[in-house]
């Protein structure tokens, strides 16, 4: 009975340790690109404080967890303990995770807070640029080109170290317009005007492209 109960432990261990392992590789093979501003830097260290929380978290609770199966077993002798409105308990499960989302939550509303703001000192320069993609290739009616979605009529040449703001507009349905070394995502959506801005550094990347579905 012990061997059967240490055998299908194991498994599941070594389950659980696989689908940590694929997402670790995963995560290398698929992580955020290159930050080119600040606020993807700010962006990137976010997603890496939230994953490392995160994988702290799980092995904290899932070791407990095996670790509570395997050394409390039946066939050690053990008994479950019956017990009903622990006080205690309801008060760890419940400030436990209000702490956690607290110390996720802080860091991340200064990170959107400063996403949105996207008030500029001055004037600058204005130029209108819109999608050139043949509509035949947006509606099916032709295949889909190399830069499908990305050519505009317009490019964008942006000066490092201002700040440059975007005002997104759609003429059929919803639209992402996303720069991801910039940090930059906003919905383009028919009948509204929004906003969205960025600042180049000169650290980032030399080929950065404006991303549109």
């Amino acid at each position: 009975m012990a061997s059967n109960t240490a055998g299908t432990l194991a498994r599941w261990a070594t389950a659980a340790f696989c689908t940590a392992l694929s997402g670790v590789v995963q995560a290398a093979q698929w992580n955020l690109q290159e930050p080119a501003t600040a606020m993807a830097a700010e962006i990137h260290g976010l997603h890496v404080y939230v994953m490392i929380l995160v994988i702290v978290i799980f092995v904290g609770v899932f070791g407990a967890m095996f670790y509570s199966i395997y050394a409390h077993r039946k066939s050690n002798g053990h008994k479950a303990s019956q017990f009903h409105e622990n006080t205690t308990v309801e008060v760890i499960w419940t400030v436990v995770p209000l702490l956690i989302l607290i110390v996720i939550a802080w860091p991340v509303t200064k990170t959107v807070i400063a996403q949105k703001d996207t008030y500029i000192e001055g004037k600058g320069i204005r130029f209108f640029s819109t999608l050139a993609t043949p509509r035949d290739q947006i509606e099916g009616r032709a295949p889909k080109g190399e830069h499908y979605l990305r050519e505009v009529d317009n490019e964008i040449v942006v000066p490092i170290g201002k700040k440059v703001r975007v005002l997104t507009t759609a003429a059929d349905v919803v639209h992402s317009w996303w720069i991801p070394a910039f940090g930059a995502k906003q919905d383009a959506m028919p009948g509204f005007i929004r906003n969205v801005w960025f600042r180049a550094d000169t650290s980032g990347p030399a080929d950065v492209t404006a991303q549109r579905n």
